[in-house]
């Protein structure tokens, strides 16, 4: 089974090890921790190897851009050739990312070895979720997977912290070397103590062309909306890479149809609460991640908040932690009062938070944006832990883990798509009034204020995907894997009830 979750065998054992367990929590907290501190290391970044921020915003889309290729892909071949084996490989992947990129002195080393990170990243989170899946079953499988959960919640949460301790010890190579290092240590107690698990009832073939039409989809989009101002927007590059985009997805489709074990199955996407849910977690993720971008990009400006990297990764804090605070408080409020409502309310939420935004100017001091960061928190923790518990829940026992792979290449799709556009608006608004003769200042808090009001937009379109998820409300109390899955929900959709599959060998 792929996207996540793993195949437990009759006579899996009632829980899982403690080393399986420390080496699955501990990588899914380096792989998160590592992703949300990026945002925090660009500027110094840029100061390192000359490179402009708008070029370096692709060590940020391009690491989310091949995750959502690799994710469900590296969960099928976990299933075929050993989750184990497929672990370790993206541990060793990892490590060598962490290294290209620390030893990088120019923009396309740090962006090379960021697109490298974001398939060895995705590979660790898909596998080691299925390892923990395999090596337990029932409550003992939901206490393993609530913990994995949790770790990856809390790296989220800690990671631009995290960064901007590390630039001001170590500059930005230290937060990479570290990584690189306990990944490493990860590799002997995988060996030691993670027994080899696979699903030997699964098709041997893996579709590859699905996955490079994913990819084939999604980089010239990218492409388009991040130079379609520069280039112009119906001029023929701009044009071409739309065109492409089409195309690919078109073959995509017809792609789908016809191998025998798609990437993603077709028929799912009838599933209206799925796709709902789906999309509604694109936008989160989308939004958290282009929130983190622009604040971090912002606050170290010294035309603009002129923070140094530990003080705005201080200062991101309210959005990067109260996001996943927020969703697990509300998840017993969940079942009383439905998921629609409460999506539909925390998009309501993020939506007046983004225009509230949309005034900054270059007279706000910190002290102002922190309640419509405290705000926006709120709302999409809210929008988030229902839409990532509903993905799973909403479908049978043996589709659970392919409604996780979608619901996660839509979080990898959302972070990809909605940075770019929300670095490439920043960008073009800031050189337009600066252009004019604004001052810096002005054209940067300009920037931030349209970057806010395209967000807007996008989380206003989040309340209509509300309607899709109909009256969905889950059975019974909330568990503790459903506490940890919305939590976890910013890095990846959780199972919230054990799987079943065929025997593991």
């Amino acid at each position: 089974m792929t996207g996540g979750t793993g195949d437990v065998s009759p006579a899996a054992p009632a829980r899982a090890g403690g080393g399986v367990l420390a080496a699955t929590c501990v990588s899914a907290f380096v792989v998160n921790a590592n992703t949300s501190a990026v945002s925090i290391l660009l500027p110094a970044i840029s100061e390192d190897t000359g490179a402009s921020l708008a070029t370096l915003q692709w060590a940020v889309t391009g690491y989310s851009l091949v995750g959502a290729a690799v994710i469900v892909t590296s969960g099928a071949l976990g299933d075929i050739f050993g989750r184990r084996r497929i672990f370790l490989c993206g541990l060793l992947l990892f490590v060598a990312s962490c290294v290209l990129i620390a030893l990088g002195d120019s923009a396309g080393a740090v962006i090379a070895g960021r697109a490298v990170q974001g398939a060895a990243g995705s590979t660790i989170l898909a596998c080691g979720l299925s390892l923990l899946s395999a090596g337990s079953s029932g409550e003992a499988q939901m206490r393993a997977v609530s913990l994995w959960g949790a770790a990856s919640a809390a790296g989220a949460a800690a990671g631009p912290l995290l960064g901007g301790v590390l630039v001001d010890i170590t500059g930005w190579q230290g937060l990479f070397w570290i990584d690189a290092g306990i990944a490493v240590a990860c590799v002997p107690l995988t060996l030691r103590a993670v027994p080899e698990s696979r699903d030997p009832s699964r098709p041997r073939s893996v579709d590859l062309a699905g996955t490079a039409l994913i990819a084939a989809v999604l980089v010239p989009f990218v492409f388009a909306v991040t130079e379609g101002a520069d280039w112009g927007w119906l001029s023929a590059p701009t044009l071409v890479c739309f065109v492409c985009s089409v195309v690919a997805l078109v073959g995509f489709v017809l792609v789908e149809k016809r191998v025998r074990t798609p990437l993603i199955d077709l028929a799912l996407l009838r599933n209206n609460i799925l796709v709902g849910s789906s999309v509604a977690i694109l936008v989160v993720a989308g939004c958290i991640n282009a929130i983190m971008y622009i604040c971090s990009l912002y606050f170290q400006n010294a035309d603009g908040l002129g923070m140094s990297p530990l003080q705005a990764g201080v200062a991101t804090l309210p959005a990067a932690a109260g996001i996943v605070v927020t969703a697990p408080l509300i998840t017993r409020f969940v079942g009383k009062v439905g998921a629609r409502a409460v999506i539909a309310g925390g998009f309501g939420i993020a939506t007046v938070a983004f225009a509230v935004f949309a005034f900054v100017d270059a007279s706000w001091e910190y002290a102002t944006f922190v309640a419509p960061l405290v705000v926006l928190a709120v709302g999409l923790g809210l929008a988030n832990g229902p839409s990532s518990s509903v993905a799973t829940a909403c479908v049978t026992k043996e589709q659970v883990g392919a409604a996780s792979g979608i619901s996660n290449m839509g979080r990898y799709v959302g972070a990809a798509v909605l940075t770019a556009i929300t670095a490439a608006l920043f960008d073009s608004v800031y050189s337009h009034h600066h252009a004019a003769g604004a001052a810096t200042a002005d054209a940067l808090a300009a920037g931030f204020a349209r970057a806010a009001v395209g967000l807007a937009l996008f989380c206003a379109f989040g309340i209509l995907l509300a309607l899709l998820v109909g009256r969905f409300r889950p059975a019974g109390p909330p568990t503790a894997a459903q506490y940890a899955a919305a939590a976890a929900a910013g890095a990846h959709t959780v199972p919230t009830r054990p799987t079943n599959g065929a025997p593991d060998s």
